[in-house]
């Protein structure tokens, strides 16, 4: 089957049934993918696995385990693992502890956040060029409500979070929000531990407001001003919190 060979653990097993384990999981994971297994249902009992792979209960239990490191089935204690809809966010997921560890490497912070700085440019300059009537009115929804929030650090900081989901929505591209959903789990480690208050929350307000009003001005060279301008200020919080990481 096609879909099946898109798949391969390639050097995740390394145990001596590790290229048993690789057909099992490569088999099971076609099988998710082209539909046969849906979201929801449990897995094939592990003894039928056994009998239509010939290998042992290791090998599927190593199987069933880098289907569960990749997302696409949900292990439970004393129950047969269900199978997982393949996502955006499941790909995110599953190299989740990879990024964790990058990010404590020197520079690693800032490399992730220059990527979204680059992402986010882009965004507001097509948002200033093609957001529709409704993106709009989201994206002032969530401007309000961060406003609203400005003398409450934690719930400001989730309308804040709120607010550039809205800029990633309007690319119409289903990878974006969950690229910016992961920035904003992999990154809230340092966001939680900076010093919070009112007036560096308006100073964002702020930024937030300019950025929101260059949309409306259909002005995509001072949109992508705006938000470089504002992501700045945010980088040199996290400096000034935690020096350069």
């Amino acid at each position: 089957m096609q879909d099946e060979e898109q798949f391969s653990l390639n050097d995740d097993l390394e145990t001596a049934g590790g290229r048993a384990a690789d057909d099992v999981f490569r088999g099971i994971a076609g099988r998710i993918v082209s539909g046969e297994l849906s979201e929801g249902t449990p897995l094939p009992p592990e003894r039928e696995i056994i009998e239509a792979y010939g290998v042992s209960r290791t090998v599927v239990r190593e199987a069933v385990q880098a289907l569960a490191n990749r997302g696409l089935v949900e292990a439970r204690p004393r129950h047969r693992p269900v199978v997982r809809k393949p996502s955006y966010d499941t790909a995110f997921e599953t190299v989740a502890n990879v990024v964790e560890r990058l990010l404590k490497r020197p520079g690693g912070v800032r490399n992730l956040f220059d990527t979204r700085v680059m992402i986010e440019a882009a965004l507001v300059r097509q948002a200033a060029k093609d957001a529709a009537k409704e993106e709009i009115a989201a994206i002032d929804a969530a401007l309000q409500a961060n406003h609203e929030a400005i003398d409450d650090s934690e719930t400001f900081y989730r309308t804040d979070v709120e607010f550039h989901a809205t800029l990633y929505a309007v690319a119409h591209n289903p990878v974006l929000p969950a690229v910016h959903r992961a920035y904003a789990t992999w990154l809230s480690p340092q966001w939680s531990r900076m010093p919070h208050e009112p007036a560096r929350n308006r100073v964002n307000f702020e930024f937030h407001s300019r950025i929101f009003e260059a949309i409306l001005m259909r002005d995509p060279d001072q949109a992508e001003t705006q938000l470089r301008s504002h992501l700045a200020y945010a980088w040199e919080q996290v400096r000034e919190t935690f020096g350069d990481v």
